[in-house]
């Protein structure tokens, strides 16, 4: 059964209790990218959208929520199922559209490419 991409897996530890992730540092599988700036806990659309700073120029990325493996609230870190090359490719991060179907369809089709939990954790 596959996972929607929009949702925290139930296996992620502290995904749904009330402390706020952003500032939090965000780990993909091959080392630290960036931190949050903002995150959501809707149900069927969260995302997380990470400043990666000086990694990649400054640039911001929407990322589905199924991609977080795990937080870290003692570390205050986010650690994800993603390369730090597969975030950079992702689409380019819209601050006036990240909201709309049209956007959020485009970041789900790039991130529903790859298999659940690269790290074989979902």
């Amino acid at each position: 059964m596959q996972q929607d991409l929009w949702s925290y897996s139930p296996t992620v530890t502290g995904a749904h209790q009330s402390f706020d992730v952003v500032g939090y540092h965000v780990e993909a599988t091959d080392g630290r990218i960036g931190s949050v700036d903002e995150a959501t806990y809707e149900v069927g659309e969260s995302y997380l959208i990470v400043d990666t700073g000086p990694w990649i120029f400054g640039k911001k990325v929407m990322l589905p929520a199924s991609t977080v493996t795990q937080i870290d609230p003692q570390e205050k870190k986010v650690f994800l199922s993603r390369t730090k090359q597969e975030i950079k490719d992702s689409p380019e991060f819209d601050e006036a559209a990240f909201k709309e179907p049209e956007y959020r369809n485009r970041v789900g089709d790039y991130y529903g490419r790859f298999p659940y939990g690269g790290t074989g954790t979902f």
